[in-house]
């Protein structure tokens, strides 16, 4: 996620020097929210089939996710694919073997003490594809995180800016200009779940979603002289 905010004059009348400044601050965060994708591949002989068996099982699942808790808002179908399976032979044209029907919907979990639970329910009930999860904070705009990374980039910036003026024998007038760049880096992503080990165990697996990392990347014009 990248946003700047930016008010850059074209031309500055001034006596002085101009210094530019680049400063980046990071505040880290414990994400509060899990996005994961789930749903049901199927194969058999005819179109018909394999679609219908998908939707019986698929069915139950999204059923699973709801038990769970999971608010209608939070469950997105992804993508529904059918597509023919093929036998090569040599020296001969791809012969159709049977269907492959696949379902996905990607949800997000709100509360990520229950998603251990909720990807053990979700293979319980026939499940599996499950890719994820991806860790997230839920509303960046109200965090004070990126508040506390300006501020650190600022002060950053200022003392750069005096510690340029001091070696030069001058002093900081003013801020002619900022812009700002920020990001959000999450934690880094697991690996896709392994589902023969989870059907195996049939306990809910462990989740640790670490840290998030807020940042800004703040550009400041200063104005130098006596």
């Amino acid at each position: 996620m990248t946003a700047s905010a930016q008010s850059v004059p074209a031309y500055v009348p001034t006596d002085g020097t101009l210094l530019n400044v680049s400063a980046q601050a990071e505040a880290k965060r414990v994400p509060d929210i899990a996005t994961l994708s789930t749903g049901v591949v199927t194969q058999a002989p005819d179109a018909n089939a394999a679609m219908r068996a998908n939707a019986e099982q698929m069915n139950k699942v999204v059923a699973a996710i709801k038990a769970a808790g999971i608010a209608d808002r939070d469950v997105q179908t992804s993508g529904v694919n059918l597509n023919p399976q093929y036998h090569y032979t040599e020296n001969q044209p791809p012969r159709i073997t049977g269907y492959q029907a696949s379902n996905t919907v990607n949800i997000t979990v709100r509360d990520i003490g229950k998603l251990g639970k909720i990807l053990d329910a979700l293979v319980a009930v026939g499940a599996n594809q499950i890719n994820g999860p991806s860790f997230d904070i839920d509303d960046k705009k109200k965090d004070a995180g990126y508040d506390e990374a300006r501020r650190a980039a600022v002060e950053k910036a200022q003392a750069r800016a005096e510690m340029y003026a001091k070696t030069l024998g001058v002093r900081v007038r003013r801020i002619v200009s900022i812009s700002e760049g920020s990001g959000f880096r999450p934690p880094m992503p697991m690996p896709m779940m392994a589902m023969a080990k989870m059907e195996r165990d049939s306990a809910a697996p462990p989740i640790e979603p670490g840290e998030s990392t807020l940042s800004v990347n703040l550009d400041v014009v200063f104005e130098l002289g006596k």
